[in-house]
């Protein structure tokens, strides 16, 4: 039995299937920290692309990937957030969360790489704080 290599569309859909397979069967499999940790990593991804079509003006693309990064930030990120035990250092970050929100809201509104660019910084500062604290990788956990 033999199989014809997957060529043009139905290789892209072959890989993009492939991906989400792994992507759930990582989620259904994920620790709570590890899923903030994925809500991270995708809202990072979002606004790499979010910065690639700004820089081709693809606006309609530009406008999705920030959408989809603000949903994981607002409705993942920050609503993950246990205010009644974490006091002051919950409000702080769910302030930051909002602050970075409001970033992207503006970079989208105004085709504003610089605006993009904050956003992503002070994402990519909690994730790996989060990342360093919570959840660092199993070789890093067996060699620290």
């Amino acid at each position: 039995m033999s199989y014809s290599s997957a060529r043009g569309p139905r290789r892209s859909h072959s890989i993009q299937a492939y991906a989400q397979v792994g992507l759930q069967t990582e989620v259904f499999s994920a620790s709570p920290e590890r899923l903030i940790t994925l809500l991270f990593n995708g809202a990072q991804a979002a606004i790499l692309k979010a910065r690639l079509y700004m820089e081709s003006n693809n606006i309609e693309g530009r406008g999705m990937s920030i959408s989809k990064a603000i949903d994981i930030v607002d409705s993942g990120l920050k609503a993950s957030v246990d205010k009644t035990t974490g006091g002051e250092l919950a409000n702080n970050l769910i302030a930051t969360y909002e602050l970075i929100i409001r970033n992207l809201l503006l970079a989208n509104l105004n085709n504003d790489l610089e605006k993009l660019a904050l956003a992503e910084r002070m994402l990519v500062d909690i994730g790996s704080a989060w990342r360093e604290a919570v959840d660092p990788l199993p070789s890093e956990a067996t060699t620290g």
